[in-house]
């Protein structure tokens, strides 16, 4: 993936096997098709069970074709035969839907090329909180072992929670009285990273345990289902990244000696040339641990036929900690010379000067989610069945850094005056035309590895974050089954009450300037040997493969006396979200079943209403400008707030009509046609500020001018994204194991995003100043998406023996987009005063999470007590915006992954398994502002995995 020619070769091999699978099907289909029985016939296999990966295929064509509305599935009759170490990467095997990957493992979702803010996601039905601050569910919070069927809604209904555009994604445990039999199962697996092995102290091997029991008693009416797990791994990762704040840097005239001139919006209609560098550049090698307990539990109570009753919990709490070495150039703006740059301002060669920095740091994480329901279906009659559910849904993540400074000097530690005399460094940056690694390096003569030379201007930063998502619910249902055209009438009504609070929190910003002795005394102590071996070596032209690093307890210790300083007593900040969040909505749907001539037909038609309220709170306080001792400046908030609160209301209807027509015994044509909607993140209905100061200098002609800019935390009168849809779809169905379909789809947005300023008041150093603040607005803005969905799946069972047990599943995507999404700092901006756009310099993006390619490949072969599997996914590049918005763009390049697993049956209920996951140590690229800038590279290596299950 270094050249563009790695990019295209990709998209072929993309195409190319997407082509394979289907001709293999359709060669294969005369073959299957004649063996297959008359549509009444059972065939012969079905008296010999099918299980495994065929299964599980063989299940989710048969969910696929009997469900009224468009769906693709991933299920399994048993508890922990869902092919997949995590239910994230379990989804990417589904047609159409494909991930978003950090640390090697599957995190956010997208259906149809589209991201995650597009897709609606429930666990149980129930929608489900998360500790990101959007509404997608964190799917590394769930166990794959503990799921037994995932469904992905690509076609609406009146009866579905509303907000997926894209999509719905629908995961489910088991209820165990439907499970119908007492099952006892443990599996445990042991991990190895080949990162991992790299880091000195550690050996890359990690384990996860997972124990479940199903059980039925009191003649069938009583059952229970629990399930534990713990998980206790390593994710090392390393990476080069530059920071998410860039500027447009007039190319001429060159300012000798300092910061480059800024190409500042006023200036935007000059069409100067320009280039786009980061504010800083750094390296960073990654130890990471990583554990998790989690327990899934159910209890299934039928007294009578005239009652279910269900009550299940979900319980997860995950910490990881990761300890993170940094080599940082932290000036990319100064001095910059001999520029070499595109027409689209990237930049292709530079030399600068800039002062270097050893940074230590490290970061806990820990997340807690809880959730959970009673549902109570009670059927008075053969045609009636009146459903109430309620639930609650709760996750809290606390994550605490602390991270330090020690930066060149004109002299080391010593005193003695080093070869620069200056405590900035020289170095060049390059970067070949097409690759995401760039070359950055530092004049020879300074040694990265010595100590000495970074001791300066020592900084100590306590920083803690906590972001608190909980969600109320509660529905109600009732349906009547009728003889007829109309088969059943469904109504019903849903209240929920979501609240989102976060605080992020500085305790610090300490700037020490102790006696050189002492600053020499604490560096020789502190000291430590760089912690891996062979760092970076898989990015091609990397330079840098070590520095010097140093104990982050050691030095907060013997700086500050502690090693924790612990938080601020007051955790309140202008920069703070509280959000709440009340939602209403009903629904009434007819289900119809009758014949169009001698065709059967089949469907649903209903609306949905729905009306959602925000009320966000904000805080306002008076700030003070302090100077720290190396000459930054730094906002104090007086300690006295006041509640800024902003309302904001919707309501929303949307009709929805589902069709399937029987054309032929084993040919489905579908038709759909919808109204969706998808909210706005909860982190981005905040009414916070975020304030950032122009910190080059201690001295400015005014206030204002002391501050960058103010961003808004959110926009609480955001309103949701809505879209028309339309869907065709034509399925064959030739036999249990095989399919082929193609679906077709169109989208209208009618509304976007666009970056909007809007002057506010603030009180500092005692003065009331008018300042733009930038925050986002819908606009009026129209845009569609079209797309093409294909999938094939077989197993070749004409095959001569031993190859019968292969088998087949390929699915594709293409989607295209118009949608704009602007760059919050030089993209377009709307001005309300005068009704105008002000231009921008770079290009907007589309949707967060678009791609215009997306393929899934698995192929398996299964024989007696031997099970093997292949996936291949791969995913074109596509804008990933930053949680809570208002940030810069950011795209992710093109990328594919192969993992592989496989079982050995020892005996009855025991088997061996391997899986590895990435096994081509595939990286994760992203460029910001604009495709082809490199802005990161991460490489995590590849994940190894061998356990033993048992079954009794």
């Amino acid at each position: 993936m270094n050249s563009r020619n790695p990019i295209r070769a990709r998209m072929l091999r993309a195409a190319l096997l997407a082509g394979a699978g289907s001709t293999l099907l359709i060669a294969a289909a005369p073959v299957v098709a004649q063996d297959a029985p008359a549509p009444q016939a059972e065939p012969e296999e079905d008296a010999i069970v099918v299980t495994g990966i065929r299964e599980t295929i063989r299940n989710s064509i048969n969910t696929k074709r009997e469900e009224a509305a468009i769906v693709d599935a991933l299920s399994s009759d048993d508890i922990g035969d869902i092919p997949a170490i995590s239910v994230g990467q379990a989804i990417q095997t589904i047609t159409g839907a494909t991930t978003h990957r950090e640390k090697g493992d599957a995190s956010e979702i997208a259906l149809r090329g589209l991201g995650p803010f597009l897709s609606n996601a429930t666990f149980n039905g129930r929608d489900a909180t998360n500790g990101s601050g959007d509404r997608s569910v964190n799917f590394n919070q769930f166990p794959s072992e503990l799921v037994n069927n995932i469904k992905i809604y690509k076609t609406q209904q009146a009866s579905l929670v509303e907000g997926g555009v894209a999509g719905t994604i629908e995961i489910g445990t088991l209820r165990p009285l439907d499970f119908g039999k007492r099952r006892l199962q443990a599996d445990i697996k042991a991990q190895y990273n080949p990162y991992g092995d790299r880091i000195v102290g550690s050996g890359g091997i990690g384990w996860r345990g997972t124990l479940s029991y199903v059980d039925q008693f009191a003649n069938d009416t009583i059952g229970i289902a629990i399930g534990v797990q713990r998980n206790d791994t390593n994710n090392p990762e390393e990476t080069f990244a530059a920071s998410s704040t860039w500027t447009a840097c007039q190319a001429s005239p060159v300012v000798a000696g300092g910061n480059c001139d800024e190409y500042i919006r006023d200036e935007y209609g000059q069409s100067s040339p320009f280039y786009l560098v980061p504010n800083a550049y750094t390296f960073r090698q990654i130890s990471e641990t990583d554990k998790r307990d989690a327990i899934f539990g159910s209890i299934q109570w039928r007294p009578s036929d005239q009652f279910n009753i269900n009550l299940d919990v979900q319980y997860s709490d995950r910490t990881y900690v990761e300890n993170r070495r940094d080599l940082n150039l932290s000036e990319g703006r100064y001095g910059l010379t001999n520029v070499a740059y595109d027409e689209n301002g990237i930049v292709q060669s530079l030399n600068g000067l800039s002062s270097l920095e050893s940074n230590g740091s490290e970061l806990a994480r820990s997340e807690e989610y809880l959730g959970g329901g009673l549902s109570v279906e009670w059927q008075p009659s053969d045609r009636l069945t009146v459903t109430f559910d309620g639930s609650y849904s709760r996750t809290v993540r606390t994550e605490i850094e602390r991270n330090f400074r020690l930066r060149t000097d004109p002299t080391d530690v010593n005193g003695v005056r080093t070869v620069f005399n200056n405590m900035r460094i020289p170095y060049s940056y390059s970067i070949t035309p097409g690759s995401f690694v760039p070359t950055i390096t530092i004049d020879p003569r300074f040694d990265l590895n010595n100590h000495n030379l970074f001791w300066d201007d020592a900084r100590f930063r306590r920083d803690e974050s906590k972001r608190h998502n909980e969600i109320y619910a509660g529905r109600f249902d009732v349906a009547y089954e009728m003889d007829g055209f109309l088969s059943k009438i469904s109504a019903g009504g849903r209240w929920s009450h979501l609240t989102y609070r976060d605080y992020d929190v500085r305790n610090g910003d300490f700037n020490l300037n102790p006696a050189i002795a002492e600053d020499r005394r604490i560096n020789n102590l502190c000291r430590t040997a760089f912690p891996q071996q062979d760092y970076l070596s898989a990015a091609k032209g990397n330079s840098i493969n070590s520095w010097a690093t140093f104990d982050v307890d050691c030095l907060f210790r013997e700086y500050m006396g502690a090693e924790d300083p612990g938080n601020l007593p007051d955790t309140r900040s202008v920069a703070n979200r509280d959000v709440t969040e009340r939602t209403l909505a009903g629904y009434v749907m007819a289900e119809y079943d009758a014949d169009l001539g001698n065709m059967p037909v089949r469907g649903n038609f209903g609306v949905r209403v729905v009306n959602t309220r925000v009320t966000s709170d904000g805080l306002r306080s008076p700030l003070t400008v302090v100077t720290n001792p190396d000459g930054s400046v730094r906002l104090v908030s007086s300690g006295d707030f006041d509640t800024v609160t902003i309302k904001s209301q919707n309501t929303r209807i949307l009709p929805s009509l589902n069709a399937i027509f029987e054309v032929a015994p084993n040919t489905l044509l579908r038709a759909a046609a919808y109204r969706a909607m998808s909210r706005p993140n909860p982190s981005s209905l905040g009414a916070g500020r975020t304030i950032t100061l122009r910190d080059e200098s201690a001295s400015f002609d005014s206030i204002e001018d002391a501050i960058r800019n103010i961003t808004a935390n959110g926009s609480p009168r955001l309103k949701p994204l809505m879209s028309w849809n339309g869907d065709l779809s034509l399925e064959w169905y030739p036999n249990k194991d095989s399919l082929l379909s193609a679906t077709v789809y169109y989208k209208q947005f009618t509304g976007g995003f666009q970056p909007v300023v809007f002057n506010e008041d603030f009180t500092i150093d005692g003065q009331t100043v008018s300042i733009p603040v930038i925050q986002t607005r819908n606009s009026p803005d129209k845009s569609r998406i079209y797309g093409l969905e294909l999938t094939a799946a077989t197993r070749f069972s004409f095959l001569p023996k031993p190859l019968e047990g292969l088998g087949a599943k390929v699915s594709y995507n293409y989607a295209d987009s118009n949608f704009k999404t602007q760059d919050i700092r030089l993209g377009e901006v709307y001005d309300p005063e005068t009704d105008t756009v002000s231009a921008g310099i770079i290009p907007p993006a589309n949707l967060s999470g678009y791609s215009k390619h997306v393929l899934s490949a698995q192929a398996y072969y299964e024989i007696g007590p031997v099970s093997l599997q292949a996936i291949y996914n791969y995913r074109a590049k596509y804008f990933q915006d930053f949680v809570g918005g208002n940030s810069q763009l950011r795209y992710v390049a093109p990328s594919e992954t192969v993992d592989f697993r496989a079982s050995l049956d020892l005996m009855k209920g025991v088997s061996l398994r391997f899986e590895a996951l990435n096994l081509f140590n595939e990286p994760k690229a992203t460029y910001m502002p604009v495709y082809g800038s490199s802005r990161q590279y991460h490489y995590y290596g590849a994940k190894y995995f061998i356990g033993i299950r048992a079954r009794i």
